[in-house]
């Protein structure tokens, strides 16, 4: 099995990460932060990657240390389960349309943390989120768990349906990356040797 926990604890939160990328995509996820929840539950049911996350924060102040360390615990389960990266497929990409919006997620399990973001939310909060977190969150799952993470929109007037849009098509890409070559189940996917 391909899991991992980590725990992250700091003056500003207290972080418990628990991921198996063999999973259904069975999810009980608790930050606290109620949008952000709904957004890692679509994250796990469409990676398949099973989540357990609990996060306690500072709240009291705003969201966006819950939610940004949130996204480097979660890069660093990644990177832990997937170990040398040895028979996955690497690449993963979505188009995901979700009513009004369309958002396109390419990546690369490359360990080379890079995000391309080009996306714009027309509303600066759903709820009480602050849409800005959005890339905060990814930034951080980005750079911690290696990826070259690209998201753009390519349409959208609602910022839920864009918001929610991103999330499922990086958790479809992400699908895809971890999945194990049937082709190549016994070789790192670079000419390099190592990723």
């Amino acid at each position: 099995m391909r899991s991992a926990t980590i725990t992250r604890k700091t003056a500003e939160t207290e972080i418990s990460v628990t991921v198996n990328l063999d999973g259904t995509g069975s999810y009980d996820n608790q930050t606290g932060v109620g949008f952000f929840d709904h957004m890692l539950d679509q994250l796990s049911r469409h990676s398949l990657i099973d989540m357990t996350i609990r996060a306690k924060g500072d709240l009291h102040i705003d969201d966006h240390h819950t939610v940004e360390d949130t996204g480097i615990a979660l890069g660093q389960a990644l990177t832990e389960a997937l170990g040398d990266k040895r028979g996955i497929r690497r690449y993963g990409e979505c188009h995901l349309p979700m009513d009004d919006a369309q958002v396109r997620c390419a990546l690369d399990l490359s360990g080379r943390p890079y995000l391309v973001w080009n996306m714009a939310f027309p509303s600066a909060q759903i709820g009480r989120f602050d849409t800005e977190l959005v890339r905060e969150f990814f930034q951080a799952f980005a750079t911690h768990g290696g990826i070259t993470l690209h998201i753009d929109q390519l349409h959208g007037l609602n910022s839920h349906h864009i918001a929610e849009a991103a999330f499922k098509a990086v958790a479809r890409a992400l699908r895809q990356a971890v999945e194990t070559d049937p082709r190549k189940a016994d070789a790192i996917p670079s000419t390099k040797g190592a990723l």
